[in-house]
């Protein structure tokens, strides 16, 4: 397997910049009257805000990263068996997360016997319980009793568990797998094809392409169609159910899990770009990086544009080719600035301050978690002053810098998530 060089600090700052972005935009959509450019664009229409460019960039980065954490793996002597099973504890962590967070959003405290807050606060706190970066210097029985209570929390949130609206009262059930579900899967899919072609970038490149292909199609005009109930298939407007197309469709239903792979490809091309820039390193072409990524950036934005008017527009909430390709390009760009700033020009100093939203990111993630839902459980709520326009927007940025800062601190304590 192809071995990457040493870890380029950019990335931790990219990430660091964009997790302070996320909580800042996650604060903001609670702010009245802010700019339109800044909120996430409606479902509908044909456009995308500064906060609709935040999660793609996050999911690019995971692909930035990935090649140099299973090849790390392998090169500290893993065996084939333990990278995959690395692979896959990673992900079902995510989309236990994400399962429970995208059921909290339907949460019915008027049927539940608990609050929403409370629920939500419990769940967090089972998070950090499970999957808490523990000193090797704990006795395993203590590590093992608090891991098994946040399972047992969460077994028990499952089971008091009432979503839904009044007269359609439900249980827990999968949906759209939440953020970091959603994150959990494009991870899941990348990481194993990294695996499989042995981090060759060829084959990599390969498997972006058919990502990204699989993405256009979904949202162009042959687009297929598979109701929830798998009675119909429809490609094109036409349906196709009980054809020997039909049936394949829904046979291979159980691969739904890519959706239409708008994830898998922003990933993948992170991984991509990681692959082209070890190449170029290890072939002794640094001064191409430049170029090369500079070209590659730029090309995503001319086709993202260019596929706009065929691909339904651009939608973070529809996941359309021209977002997917748009953040890519962006996200390259930015990657590259970052790469002559910190590691170059060696300016990483000037992002200390930040730092742990690169290293503690899960944790800063889900820290927010506990500043809302205590403010919602005691019923505190911002004074208008503070919540409107830019007062409100000042307030969501100094909100993300004190989160981050305080994660600074819990890390320091090595109180952070390690999946």
């Amino acid at each position: 397997m192809q071995q990457l060089p040493k870890r380029l600090l950019s990335i931790d700052v990219l990430r660091a910049i964009t997790m302070l972005l996320m909580i800042f935009v996650n604060d903001a959509s609670g702010v009245k009257h802010i700019p339109e450019w800044i909120d996430h664009a409606k479902g509908f229409e044909d456009r995308m805000g500064f906060a609709d460019t935040i999660f793609p960039a996050f999911l690019f980065i995971v692909g930035l990263s990935l090649p140099f954490a299973i090849n790390n793996r392998i090169k500290k002597g893993d065996s084939g068996r333990q990278v995959l099973f690395y692979i896959l504890i990673r992900s079902v962590a995510l989309l236990i997360m994400g399962f429970y967070h995208v059921n909290l959003e339907d949460y019915n405290s008027s049927a539940a016997i608990i609050p929403k807050a409370a629920w939500a606060l419990v769940i967090t706190t089972a998070f950090f319980l499970i999957w808490l970066d523990y000193p090797e210097t704990m006795a395993k029985a203590k590590k093992y009793s608090l891991q098994i209570l946040g399972i047992i929390m969460l077994i028990a949130m499952a089971v008091i568990y009432k979503g839904g609206e009044d007269g359609e009262v439900r249980g827990m059930e999968p949906s759209w797998w939440g953020i970091l579900g959603l994150i959990g899967w494009a991870y899941l899919v990348c990481a194993l094809i990294f695996f499989a072609v042995k981090g060759k970038l060829n084959s990599l490149i390969v498997a972006w392409i058919v990502l990204i292909a699989i993405n256009i199609i979904a949202h162009s005009v042959f687009k297929i169609k598979v109701t929830r109930d798998e009675e119909m298939v429809t490609i094109a407007g036409n349906d196709v159910t009980g054809s020997f197309l039909g049936n394949a469709i829904i046979f291979l239903k159980p691969l739904w899990i890519i959706h239409d792979a708008s994830t898998m490809s922003l990933t993948m091309g992170g991984v991509v770009i990681s692959g082209i820039y070890a190449r170029l390193v290890e072939q002794g072409k640094t001064q191409r990086i430049w170029a090369t990524l500079a070209i590659i950036g730029v090309l995503f934005l001319i086709v993202g544009f260019a596929l706009r008017p065929y691909t339904e527009g651009i939608s973070k909430i529809r996941s359309t080719p021209a977002w997917v390709l748009i953040c890519s390009g962006i996200t390259t760009l930015a990657f590259l600035i970052l790469i002559y700033v910190v590691d170059v020009k060696g300016k990483i100093s000037a992002f200390n301050w930040i730092k742990p939203a690169g290293t503690s990111t899960l944790t800063c993630y889900l820290i927010p978690y506990f500043q809302v839902f205590i403010l919602e459980l005691f019923h505190i709520n911002y004074p208008s002053i503070i919540n409107n326009g830019f007062p409100g927007l000042l307030r969501s940025f100094l909100t993300a810098v004190v989160i981050i800062l305080f994660v600074g601190l819990l890390e320091k304590k090595r109180l952070r998530l390690k999946i």
